[in-house]
Formats: C-alpha cells, structure tokens, sequence
C-alpha cells in the first residue's frame, strides 16, 4: 500500500493504492460539515462493442435497483432517510457512482455504494424494466434536436468507432442486452486497476482508506481491457425534420488532456464563444440576432479531443449565420488581443477556484485527475499553466485547430444550408 500527500491552503489531498491496485483519493476540508464521495470506473461508451452500445450507461442505471440486501427501494429510503444524496452518469471514457451526505453519515454513503457496485442481483423483471425506461431515454433524446444534433456530430467526427456511439445506445442495441452481457461487462471493466474512489469535504483519509478496503475487498484485480485510440476523420451528416430551426454544428479535431495546446485552446474557446463577452455571442446574437443560442465548446479525453461550435437558427438566416460562423472561425487564427487573453485566462482561473469551493466539486476533480493523470493537479500547478498562456500561443494552437477537417452537423430545417464543400471552402 502506497500513500502519498499533497497539501494545499485550507485542505489536505492524500492518495493511497492499495495492493488490489485500487486507487484512493481525500480532498479533506474541516470548515465543512458534508462529505462528497463516489467511485470512478474508467470505462465508458468507449469500452463497448457494436453490439452491446448503451450497456455502461444501463449498467448505470441495473446498479440501483436492487442488491443482495437491499431492494431498489430501500437504497433510495435509506439515503433519504439521511437527507443524503445519491446518483450516477455515464460518459464516453468512464462511469461514476457518487453521493454526498453529511459527515456523519459517510459510512452509510460508502456501504451502498460498495452494495450496489459488488452485489447487484440484477433481477429479471427490474431488467426488463429499466430497459424499457432506457429506451424512452432515448426516444427523448431524439425528440431534443439541440441535444441529439451533437450525438450526429460525434459519430461523424469519429466514424465507425466506439467513442462515436451514443451513449445511451440504439433501440435496438440496448432491446438486445441481457442481464448476462452487463455481468460480463462488469466482470471485465469493473476492476481495481480502472476504478478511483474519491472523497471530499469532512473526510479522514485513513479511516477512509481501512473502510473502502473492507467494503470493496471484493473487487476483482487487474485492468481492463485497452482502447483503441482515436481516429478523428470529419465530415458531414445532416437531417431534415419539421421544426422551427436549422440546429448547426461545425467543429474540428481537438486535443486531449495531455497535449500542450490543451490549456490553450481551452482559453480559445472561452474568449470565442464561451461568454456573453465573447467574439461569437457578440457577433451573432448581439450585434446581427441571428441566434438565440451560440456557443463553443472544447472537450478532451485521454488521447484526442474535439472543438464545436453550435447555432440555432431559423431557415433565412441560414446562410449569414453559416458565413459569419466561418469568418469568425478565419479571424481566430489571424490573432487575438492582450485583452483578450486576459479576459480568458481570469475566466478560466475563476472557474477553477469557484469549482474548489464545493466538496461535490472537489470530489468530481480529485477523481478525474487520478485517472487522467495518474495524480491529482494542485491547484497552483493549474494556475501557472493558465497564466504562462499569451496570444502567440492562442493563435498558434486556433491554426492547428482549424486546419483540421472540419465535421458538420445539421438537424432541422436544412433546406438552406449549402453543401459541405461550399462551407468548407469559406473556412480558406
């Protein structure tokens, strides 16, 4: 067993591996009366096949429903019971099964989560059930164009591969699951080797380390099984329905966490479309009213990230908006003003410290940087790489990115929308 601690103002972060290979992180702060807790299984849409798309995120949803000594809704009663918190969500890269509670209450907290992740029962009827309740998740989720448009784009970006797939799955994938797949799933990605648990808030570490040693000593050891890495290709899909708008998604291939231009293009896309002082909100919305909402966005993992820009907007004003979109693409890599960088870097600064001042926060955090980085980031470690960020550096990392094949997405009225070499051609 190997602990290791990290001290900042304020809090203490220890992490502990026990010999399991099972990762243990504290985030402790006495001037709180709460504790945030969860663990973090490093498998996710990415882990899937074809066939079994949507198993993490029904998984997710089995692990609630009953185990060897508490039915479905005895897990719920005895949080509430508490006041206590309890939830779970699903993502391309990993699965987290968290709860906050008061501090009192933390051993509760930790033996329902260690029940439903070890002892499941996976009954047949709340199987059934719960697939049906996935299914009519889905089915909203086609409903919301401005959410689904983005899962288009995905698949597009990284065409025939996992971390292309919905998250949720297809109808017909998760119609086709069984109780078996999701326990060889588990057997094969829920191991000691891909799973953090993190603590924050009113903790101890060592009692936390001896409670989530007893409470997951049957975890199976090892890793799971490796991923394939990334291939962003580009391109474009587009669907026409019958409502109100156009919903348009243009982006580029990104960068993952541990490129350079990560801190970068993350302040990138703070100052070109992240706030309401930023070059697109100001552009298209305040200046033409060609949109309600438009905005940009960067996302990473492990090993490749994408960058998007998002408008809704109505079938006349498809063409300016796709043309001012371009331009303001094109003006991004011609530079950006001190000021600017400025103003971005206290975005991002702001947003990190804001986001320590909750134990939910600090949990989320701590166990995210574990599995990314092996480590957790102190927080001045952050802080300087935000602040060694200048326009040059923008500017270089806005030419890479838009020198990327760009991948479109369109959901709406399309009618209007060129085809995909005309708006490739205004991005030159």
């Amino acid at each position: 067993m190997h602990t290791r601690a990290y001290r900042e103002v304020g809090v203490a972060v220890e992490t502990t591996t026990l010999e399991t290979g099972l990762r243990i992180v504290t985030d402790s702060d006495t001037s709180v009366e709460t504790t945030a807790l969860g663990v973090w299984v490093g498998a996710g849409t990415r882990h899937e096949t074809l066939e079994v798309n949507g198993i993490s995120h029904l998984l997710e949803h089995m692990a609630f429903k009953g185990t060897a000594k508490r039915t479905a809704y005895d897990i719920a009663e005895q949080m509430d019971n508490v006041g206590g918190q309890i939830n779970a969500y699903t993502s391309r890269d990993h699965t987290a099964y968290y709860a906050k509670v008061l501090k009192e209450d933390q051993p509760l907290a930790l033996d329902i989560l260690s029940d439903i992740l070890l002892n499941s029962t996976m009954d047949a009827e709340e199987f059934a059930r719960e697939q049906q309740v996935v299914v009519q998740e889905i089915f909203q989720a086609e409903d919301t164009p401005d959410d689904i448009v983005f899962d288009r784009f995905q698949a597009t970006a990284y065409p025939g591969q996992a971390i292309g797939w919905p998250v949720l799955g297809t109808v017909h994938s998760v119609n086709g699951l069984t109780a078996e797949n999701l326990r060889d799933y588990m057997s094969a990605n829920y191991t000691c080797g891909d799973i953090v648990v993190s603590a924050a808030g009113r903790v101890d570490h060592e009692v936390f380390v001896k409670s989530v040693a007893q409470s997951f000593a049957g975890l199976p050891e090892g890793d799971g099984p490796a991923l394939t890495t990334a291939k962003y290709a580009g391109g474009d899909v587009r669907e026409s329905r019958s409502v109100e708008q156009l919903h348009f998604l243009i982006g580029f291939d990104g960068v993952g966490y541990h490129d350079p231009d990560y801190y970068p293009l993350s302040a990138l896309s703070v100052l070109f479309g992240e706030g309401m002082s930023s070059r697109l909100f100001q552009e298209v919305r305040e200046k033409r009213g060609l949109a309600y909402s438009v905005f940009s966005s960067a996302s990473a993992c492990d090993d490749s990230g994408l960058f998007t820009v998002y408008a809704g907007t109505g079938p006349e004003q498809t063409d300016e908006l796709v043309s001012v979109l371009c331009d303001e693409i094109k003006k991004m890599s011609d530079g950006v003003s001190d000021e600017e960088v400025s103003r971005a870097k206290a975005q991002l600064k702001a947003g990190l410290l804001m986001g320590l001042e909750s134990p939910g926060s600090r949990c989320v955090q701590r166990a995210r940087q574990i599995l990314v980085y092996g480590r957790p980031l102190e927080t001045d470690e952050i802080i300087r790489k935000i602040d060694r960020i200048d326009a040059a550096a923008i500017s270089a990392a806005a030419q890479r990115l838009f020198g990327s094949t760009p991948t479109i997405a369109a959901l709406g009225q399309i009618d209007q929308l060129g085809d995909y070499g005309s708006i490739a051609s205004q991005l030159i």
